[in-house]
């Protein structure tokens, strides 16, 4: 249920829900840090035990987890009502954070064009690092559309004091 409601100045009607779309947005975002998290722990654990030292891995996980409360902290305000949040998840999270996920599989899909394709390279944890990058980016698609529905743009824009 949408337990936040605010008041909207000047009207005969004591509260405006929190549309659902919204809330589904907020959810996507969290599953995208689920599946971010997911595929940092992949990458260290098929990174643990090579020539990568445990500092460079602490600093990997120190820098994604600051990136991830960001999000988190940012996706509460959204969820809250802030349309700052909002703009700010739509460019950071829709568009730096979607090309940045896009660049490396994009690069290598091309990289492979000429050696006979990306799968006769695959391990397991390509495989499950291919699954959790998916999964992200889907969730992302979800979030950010669900932001700009018509009942949540009316919900932003909407003076709620």
């Amino acid at each position: 249920m949408n337990e936040i409601a605010f008041h909207v100045a000047g009207s005969t009607a004591a509260t405006v829900p929190r549309p659902r779309s919204v809330t589904l947005a907020f959810s996507a975002l969290v599953a995208a840090v689920g599946f971010g998290v997911a595929e940092t722990a992949v990458h260290s654990a098929g990174q643990f035990g090579q020539s990568i030292g445990l500092g460079s891995l602490a600093t990997g996980w120190l820098i994604r987890t600051g990136t991830y409360i960001v999000v988190l902290v940012v996706a509460w305000r959204m969820l809250r009502g802030d349309r700052w949040a909002r703009l700010a998840l739509a460019l950071g999270i829709g568009i730096l954070g979607t090309a940045s996920l896009l660049v490396e599989p994009l690069t290598a899909l091309v990289a492979a064009e000429g050696t006979g394709g990306l799968l006769p390279d695959a391990t397991v944890e390509n495989v499950l690092v291919a699954i959790t990058r998916i999964g992200h980016i889907c969730a992302v698609l979800i979030a950010i559309p669900a932001m700009y529905t018509p009942a949540a743009r009316a919900w932003f824009t909407r003076e709620r004091r």
